[in-house]
């Protein structure tokens, strides 16, 4: 990490022009920095990474309950921490933005030491609950826990526009985490799952990157769309939704209903990035991209678990 980096990531960690007086965070506000929705739609990767391994090492499932609820709530708790550290870090560029102007961190409902300490703890906690799975469930856990916080958040998030591909590389993990609770060895299954999560992660958050163009532009983060503009940003969107296609039939063992659909859902996303190049109107364009990459990803996933009952 460069000089430049490092001074970065200090200067995060500062306090910024916010008010704690007086703060009435409630769990609501909490849940709100542990960003919920992010945690539900890892968990449902997570899960279909364990489901696949038991299958793939015949094991019962009936006979591995334990072990989903460690590795579900584990995988949960490292998630939300790591969320919690990143509002904790991101407080003062999220009070430029309209999306996140009214987060807790921001108002100064909760305390920044509170989410700070909270987002420690509950990471510190869902590794140990990792841990007793398998402890390459565990790293994994803080793989994905360390690119997103000190990689992604700290460094090129503020520094690169970068940041979005290599930021996906802890979203790609839970497949992973849940896949690695059950076999430390990590079929070559787990990894073509985690390929999928990964070039999954640039033409969905880059949708949305163009969506709030101007919010990131305000608060000075170079994202691909605020310092390359939407033509470039389209172009290479088209290159990981081409890529994506290939890499999610390599999955052949899943049978001809999962083949179809994986084609049909991939070369109908092509369809929508491709038609990018030629829209007039730039932010319904990613709206739809952003809407198509959510269906996508739920659809596919639970697909992988149907397919193998």
């Amino acid at each position: 990490m460069s000089k430049t980096a490092f001074e970065a990531a200090n200067k995060v960690m500062e306090p910024g022009p916010l008010s704690e007086s007086n703060p009435s965070g409630t769990w609501k506000d909490f849940l709100t920095i542990a960003k919920l929705g992010i945690v539900f739609s890892n968990l449902i990767t997570t899960f279909a990474g364990f489901f696949l391994a038991i299958k793939y090492n015949d094991a019962v499932f009936s006979d591995n309950i334990m072990t989903l609820i460690l590795c579900i709530l584990g995988a949960a708790l490292v998630i939300a921490g790591g969320c919690c550290l990143n509002n904790y870090i991101d407080r003062d560029i999220d009070q430029h933005m309209e999306r996140t102007i009214k987060r807790p961190t921001v108002t100064g409902r909760i305390p920044a030491s509170q989410v700070l300490w909270v987002g420690i703890i509950v990471s510190a906690l869902g590794t140990v609950l990792l841990a007793m799975t398998t402890l390459t469930a565990a790293v994994m856990g803080l793989i994905g826990l360390f690119v997103y916080v000190v990689v992604y958040t700290m460094w090129l998030k503020r520094t690169h526009s970068i940041n979005t591909v290599v930021g996906g590389i802890s979203g790609a993990v839970p497949p992973l985490i849940g896949w690695a609770s059950i076999d430390a060895n990590l079929h070559w299954v787990a990894w073509i799952l985690f390929l999928i999560m990964f070039l999954w992660q640039p033409p969905h958050f880059l949708a949305l990157a163009m969506k709030r163009c101007e919010d990131y532009r305000n608060a000075g983060i170079p994202m691909l769309p605020v310092v390359s503009g939407f033509g470039i940003t389209k172009r290479q969107m088209i290159w990981y939704v081409a890529a994506l296609i290939p890499v999610s039939l390599y999955l052949f063992d899943f049978g001809k209903i999962y083949l179809i659909l994986a084609s049909v859902l991939g070369i109908g996303w092509l369809v929508l990035a491709l038609s990018g190049l030629k829209t007039k109107d730039d932010m319904k364009w990613a709206r739809m991209m952003f809407i198509y990459s959510l269906n996508y990803l739920t659809i596919m996933f639970v697909a992988m678990i149907l397919v193998n009952i």
